[in-house]
């Protein structure tokens, strides 16, 4: 039996939890399925473990393509309860940590559950009562732009200038718009999503320079292009290319100018239809 428990700053002050049809003995608590994928620390509180767990794994990231959704994730109560609940918490646990009444803290907790924003993780159960807790359905979330409907940036109409600003932001969000479609067909067919991710950084002496590897990598791309686009192939899949380039924000915390990252999941997937 897979065992995990909650500890002590998760029951009120002062109570001294028992789970309800439990003996003295944690091993005859509650039973969970035999091979959990989420699991919380092991603690005793009292010579008694309470066990916890959930069935669906964390996800890395969640793109919120519903406004609805949207609407409620972006309240600055619920986005900071997002950030608690990256690891499993009860209401009370939240609303001792936050400072915010623990009926608040249920309003704005079943907010977010209608909306598939966070889930229970598990049950604990003493004195007669069940309290839940609950944690996030992901490690970050980002806002679709198809969540604003026939208004949201495409990069098929509006600016023509591809040097501009907001025809960058365009692509950006294209490329969320696109791989969240994506990402629901390969769900739904448990298959993986081929996908390759290039993150580098360059120090460019002039502005003479910039222009110049702004030219070379066109010809680069453009030579690769055409040595493997084969438009006739009877199997073969479009994927789209995307290469970008914008001045670094001075403040950027996560650059590093000497490495470049390419990120392949899977080279060689079964992909979603």
């Amino acid at each position: 039996m897979d065992k995990i428990g909650l500890g002590l700053d998760d029951f009120e002050d002062g109570e001294h939890p028992r789970a309800s049809g439990c003996s003295a003995s944690a091993s005859r608590c509650l039973q969970l399925p035999p091979h959990p994928t989420f699991l919380l620390t092991n603690k005793v509180v009292n010579d008694l473990i309470i066990f916890v767990t959930s069935s669906t794994p964390l996800l890395e990231v969640q793109v919120i393509d519903d406004p609805a959704a949207a609407v409620v994730a972006l309240g600055p109560v619920r986005s900071l309860l997002l950030s608690e609940l990256a690891k499993p918490a009860s209401a009370a646990s939240l609303s001792t940590r936050l400072g915010i009444a623990r009926q608040k803290i249920n309003y704005h907790l079943r907010a977010l559950e209608a909306h598939d924003l966070v889930r229970v993780a598990g049950k604990r159960q003493w004195g007669g009562l069940t309290e839940r807790v609950l944690v996030a359905t992901a490690a970050s979330y980002i806002v679709s732009p198809a969540a604003m409907g026939p208004v949201a940036a495409d990069p098929a109409r509006g600016s023509s200038d591809r040097l501009s600003a907001g025809y960058l932001i365009a692509l950006a969000a294209r490329i969320v718009r696109e791989v969240k479609r994506l990402l629901d067909r390969a769900d739904a067919t448990s298959l993986r999503l081929p996908t390759l991710s290039i993150d580098s950084v360059i120090r460019f002496r002039s502005a003479a320079d910039r222009a110049a590897f702004s030219r070379d990598l066109t010809a680069a791309v453009t030579s690769l292009a055409a040595r493997y686009h084969d438009e006739s192939a009877p199997e073969g899949r479009p994927h789209r290319l995307v290469a970008v380039a914008y001045p670094l924000l001075q403040d950027s915390q996560d650059s590093n100018p000497h490495t470049t990252s390419p990120h392949t999941p899977n080279p060689h997937p079964k992909e979603p239809s």
